[in-house]
């Protein structure tokens, strides 16, 4: 029975309290998922109260492993950001931010905080020298305060070197045919011969490694990093063309290191091919970003014991079902309790969501506005959208209880 719309709340029975999981994104450029979830559960809260019915509300500030990620697991933590000096992607003094949880064990990092587009965005792009190596005093702070496992978050690099430079920072010589040290940046890797791995930190390989990672492209090849997110970062034909070759000759070199065969492995293309090394030397594992950030949140134990849950994100599209919050909410969400999605955009089909198993999706938008205006009243709109959602779902009138979408059970919800 879903205890919102039971006709027991509206007798005031004092051993009734109704259970919403609020468990959303960011709305990209306009609120962090932890600011997001506030406003839902501000609405939340005012339209219970209004009836006078009893309720608790959980915040769960969620996200898919990319950008917006850090926030999210700081604020479910309820730790704070720290920052460390380092250097962006290609060699300039920078900081970036990290995170540890709550009880120390776990670190996080945005690998872009430190060599992201952004940060080199003041200057003309220049494919072939950027490099991951401003990841690794990153890493190495995580290492110094003692955490067990090491969550990277890789999207939005500007450098497609295969992730040595952060190897590179951490210890590993990448070597050419006269012993010397590569200079840093993919364009150098065609003159790799060897990787020497006896400087590297051991502690480096005593944590778990896990990376955020959505896409499936492999290391090489025309699906490869080069190939495909090459031209994002400036890379123009002729670039592609080395930055592809040097990342095939570290597969090789790689592979005769360490025994791992990863040229084709699916995802190892991603953020310019860092999970490479990372994979073959640290033995890193490579999942998708919502499941590990679920993980990482007990999110299913919170949604499991919901009466009802809301989520949402700045656009609700079909993309959303696939992989993205959304989908990682409805996924875990038990069948017979309704997922109510609050977005600044829906433009999902009624057939989409219906095989979805999403309830309902809510547009905060009313009536036409610029962007520019959305963004500077999102979050009253989200609150005022939450409200009159649940005012519905606690509205007297209505008897019984939310009906599960018909065919789904709690084992064939998509």
């Amino acid at each position: 029975m879903i205890c919102v719309m039971s006709k027991e709340l509206h007798e005031h029975d004092e051993n009734i309290t109704a259970h919403v999981a609020v468990i959303p994104d960011s709305f990209k450029g306009s609120a962090s998922a932890v600011e997001v979830a506030e406003a839902m559960a501000r609405g939340a809260r005012e339209a219970f109260a209004e009836r006078g019915l009893p309720v608790t509300v959980h915040t769960l500030p969620f996200a898919d492993g990319g950008e917006g990620t850090l926030d999210a697991l700081l604020g479910a933590w309820g730790t704070e950001a720290l920052t460390v000096k380092t250097t962006d992607a290609l060699g300039r003094p920078a900081r970036a931010r990290f995170g540890v949880s709550d009880d120390g064990r776990t670190g996080v990092i945005e690998a872009a905080e430190a060599n992201g587009l952004p940060g080199v965005s003041d200057v003309p792009l220049r494919p072939r020298d950027a490099s991951s190596r401003g990841v690794g005093p990153l890493v190495t702070e995580l290492l110094d305060r003692g955490v067990e496992e090491i969550l990277l978050c890789i999207g939005g690099s500007a450098s497609t070197d295969g992730g040595t430079g952060m190897l590179s920072a951490l210890g590993v010589r990448f070597l050419d045919t006269e012993g010397s040290e590569l200079p840093d940046g993919g364009g150098s890797l065609t003159d790799l011969a060897d990787v020497d791995l006896t400087g590297l930190d051991p502690r480096a390989r005593a944590v778990r490694w896990r990376i955020a990672c959505d896409v499936t492209n492999p290391l090489v090849g025309e699906r490869g990093a080069a190939a495909v997110f090459g031209p994002q970062k400036g890379a123009t034909p002729e670039d592609v063309r080395v930055l592809d070759a040097g990342l095939a000759r570290l597969a090789d070199v790689l592979a005769q290191a360490t025994g791992a065969e990863l040229r084709d492995v699916e995802g190892m293309g991603a953020a310019g091919g860092m999970p490479a090394t990372l994979a073959s030397i640290l033995g890193a594992e490579l999942v998708p970003g919502s499941r590990m950030v679920a993980e990482v949140l007990d999110a299913e134990r919170l949604l499991g014991g919901a009466d009802l849950v809301l989520t949402g994100e700045g656009r609700f599209d079909s993309q959303s079902l696939g992989g993205k919050v959304v989908d990682a909410v409805r996924r875990l969400t038990p069948a017979h309790v309704p997922v109510v999605v609050i977005a600044g955009s829906v433009s999902v089909t009624a057939d989409e969501l219906h095989r979805s198993g999403v309830t309902a999706a809510l547009s905060i938008a009313r009536g036409p506005r610029s962007l520019a205006e959305m963004r500077d009243e999102a979050l009253p709109e989200i609150t005022s959208t939450a409200y009159q959602c649940c005012r519905l779902l606690t509205h007297p009138g209505l008897p019984g209880t939310v009906k599960p979408v018909p065919g789904l059970t709690k084992e064939s919800r998509p």
